[in-house]
């Protein structure tokens, strides 16, 4: 029979061996204690998984779940080899906060990396069991999700567990369950194929390196299907996507990457202090230019209405004709759209029109409100654009619009016509919360000139001299453009106020925080 203090000094022993396990345990699935991996990321010019995360997290706050997870290859290796080789089965997952000093609590996220310095990324057996626990948590606790998504699809190479096909994993039905509850934002770098390229595309924005490549199959997968022999950076780069919508953000490095989700997160968590305008209200005024076909550029009207290096605009190569953003006034977040003169006119295009519904889907998912600015001849016509689906995607855009829940500010900056216009407008000129048109501007149901001669067009088939033809045409175009002006519509209610432009950001500033107040339970 053992003493007390002989009792105490076993048990002492016993868990100062457990600790002194716990530590080398750490040591090994370290960066530190991988310094060949490491040097060889580094070497490629990318951060590893833990640095990424690093850069992206509030000190200190960190709570990581299934550290200590390997491969399932312990038929194959032993335990201390997988440790080293294969820590946290190459994904690492966490909560942390992130923006803390600005928003407290309200900060905590759900934080994940592939490590592509762990069997280049794959998602293991192990890894998926370690989402799906990640992501029933989140939907749990309702937390915004950063995922570097990095990796090169499913694992061949596990063999702990019996399969015939994997397809009875949930981690993808459990991450697309997550549409529209919370907020999810994909960092791509690198190469991203398969599970992992769908993880990216199921997310709400997706950032991009311009060294990624982002695939629904790899090169073994391109070559096994017959389709020939592919480099794994040609199969999907990243200025290809940025062109086709796929991407929303380019930046130039895992570091810009980091700093640009903590920036898009801060829109989902709440109001900042808020701060000035980047350019003088007054600048509004010289904006639109004395003549009515001259292009201008809009972001223009961003630098004086949204405040300083608030606004992350949205896939900017894409359908370049319709302006997306992320921005805040007084510290509000809320979406834009805008219509470019610079593209086609402002005209909406198809791919515009999907671009436009995908800002205002997101907006309304998660309760910031829209800015419209508008500035459109109307949805493009022809028979090459209904090639592309106009019908169905312009369609879309006029319901996405009308299902709004949350308040949708329209701005007329000079012309607003036809079905477009009421698109940008979420279907009706009496659907925002306010529609309001800067002095100048003009307003119809389609372009002023063309009414004009669609509607005398035989008066002027009977004119044979073509100076008088086009005569009449000024004259009837002039009395269109008085009956169409922004003064005259209001005279008729069909806008709610004419405004200098100088008065649009106090204007929509007070429009938004009427709407919150009445908001407030």
């Amino acid at each position: 029979m053992h003493e007390a203090g002989q009792t105490d000094s076993v048990e002492e022993h016993g868990m100062a061996a457990a600790l002194a396990e716990l530590e080398r345990l750490r040591a090994l699935t370290a960066d530190s204690g991988r310094p060949a991996a490491v040097a060889r990321r580094h070497a490629a010019g990318g951060l590893t998984a833990r640095e990424n995360l690093a850069a992206l997290v509030d000190p200190g706050t960190l709570i990581e779940y299934g550290r200590l997870a390997v491969a399932a290859q312990r038929a194959r290796r032993g335990v201390d080899e997988l440790h080293a080789q294969t820590p946290a089965d190459g994904l690492v997952a966490m909560l942390g906060r992130v923006n803390g000093e600005l928003f407290g609590d309200r900060a905590w996220c759900a934080l994940l990396a592939y490590d592509y310095t762990v069997l280049a990324g794959t998602q293991g057996a192990i890894g998926h069991r370690k989402k799906d626990r990640l992501f029933e948590l989140v939907e749990r606790l309702r937390l915004p999700v950063v995922f570097f998504a990095e990796g090169g699809g499913g694992r061949p190479g596990d063999t702990d567990f019996p399969v015939a096909s994997a397809l009875d994993v949930r981690a993808f039905a459990l991450w697309g369950r997550l549409d529209g509850v919370v907020p999810r934002i994909a960092i791509v770098h690198g190469r991203c194929f398969a599970g992992n390229a769908v993880i990216a595309g199921a997310s709400d924005l997706i950032v991009a390196t311009r060294s990624a490549s982002l695939g629904m199959g790899g090169p073994a997968m391109i070559q096994a299907g017959g389709l020939g022999s592919v480099d794994p950076d040609d199969v999907g780069p990243a200025e290809m996507h940025a062109e086709t919508g796929t991407v929303d953000v380019l930046v130039d490095d895992e570091r810009a990457a980091a700093t640009l989700a903590r920036k898009l997160l801060a829109f989902f968590q709440g109001r900042t202090p808020p701060a000035e305008s980047a350019a003088e209200g007054l600048a509004l005024r010289s904006v639109v230019p004395a003549r009515r076909r001259r292009a201008f550029d809009v972001r223009r009207v961003f630098d004086a209405l949204f405040d300083h290096d608030s606004v992350v605009y949205l896939r900017e190569r894409h359908a370049p004709e319709l302006v997306t953003a992320l921005a805040r006034i007084e510290g509000r977040p809320l979406g834009v759209i805008a219509n470019n003169s610079q593209y086609l006119a402002g005209v909406i295009t198809a791919a515009a029109a999907d671009k436009a519904s995908d800002l205002m889907r997101l907006c309304d998912r998660f309760g910031l409100p829209i800015v419209s600015l508008i500035d459109t001849p109307g949805f493009m016509v022809g028979p090459e654009h209904e090639r592309t689906g106009l019908v169905r995607r312009a369609s879309r855009m006029l319901a996405t619009g009308s299902k709004l829940r949350v308040p949708l500010i329209a701005v007329v900056l000079r012309r607003a016509f036809g079905l477009g216009a009421q698109a940008m407008a979420g279907g009706s000129l009496h659907e925002p919360l306010l529609t309001v048109a800067w002095a100048g501007a003009e307003l119809g149901p389609m372009n002023l000139e063309g009414a004009v001669r669609l509607a005398l067009r035989r008066e002027l088939e009977q004119i044979g001299d073509p100076e008088e033809r086009e005569r009449l045409v000024r004259e009837a175009t002039r009395l269109a453009e008085e009956q169409g002006s922004a003064f005259n519509a209001a005279r008729l209610f069909e806008v709610d106020e004419v405004i200098d432009p100088a008065e649009t950001r106090p204007l929509v500033a007070s429009a938004l925080a009427a709407a919150s107040a009445h908001s407030q339970p």
